[in-house]
């Protein structure tokens, strides 16, 4: 009797330890997954922001520089692609960020050619509107970087959590799957050549 009662607790103690171990790795998998998803959706967040200023800025620069409208309609094209271009946080996928990435550097891209127009009025360089847009888009950028960075910080914590023993064993069983991260562009570690003679 005496045996069996203690077989019986032995039993009732491994499952208890094999349910909690269960558990906790399975909700800490849930949690680092909403992680990833919460800094996704900041990331989408400051990018949406530099797409509303966007209009703004376009159309103060029009008001200086209207025979310029190759360039302003480049840039109309580049924003309507990118906020176009949207990411479900389930799917982040190296392809669909690939696709994402393309979009938002095409629009970073013509508002690049938009500063080098801008450089040939004078006196819209010292348009108060002009030049609080242009800090504020500034200062977007800086937050895109910051945020793509912590974007990448949560997903690397939470792909490697998932390939740790025994995580990855039970993050296959319930169809978690590693993230993709921002990569930098092919060509970002070369410096940009600039002239100024054009």
């Amino acid at each position: 009797m005496k045996k069996s009662i203690i077989i019986l607790v032995v039993i009732g103690a491994v499952l208890f330890i094999g349910y909690s171990m269960f558990k906790s790795t399975y909700n800490n998998m849930v949690t680092k997954g909403e992680q990833v998803t919460a800094q996704w959706a900041q990331v989408e967040n400051v990018y949406q922001r530099r797409g509303d200023l966007i209009p703004n800025l376009v159309n103060t620069v029009k008001g200086f520089a209207a025979q310029e409208q190759e360039v302003l309609i480049g840039v109309v094209e580049a924003r309507a692609k990118a906020t176009s271009v949207n990411i479900d946080a389930s799917k982040l996928t190296a392809d669909n960020m690939q696709a994402f990435q393309q979009a938002q550097d095409g629009l970073s891209g013509a508002l690049g050619r938009l500063m080098v127009v801008v450089e040939k009025y004078p006196e819209l360089k010292s348009n108060q509107n002009f030049l609080e847009l242009q800090a504020q888009l500034e200062g977007t950028e800086n937050r895109i970087a910051t945020e793509r960075q912590k974007f990448n910080d949560t997903t690397k914590e939470y792909n490697t959590y998932l390939k740790k023993f025994p995580t990855n064993l039970f993050a296959g069983m319930f169809g978690f799957e590693a993230k993709a991260y921002f990569e930098a562009v092919k060509g970002a570690d070369k410096a940009p050549e600039v002239d100024f003679s054009k």
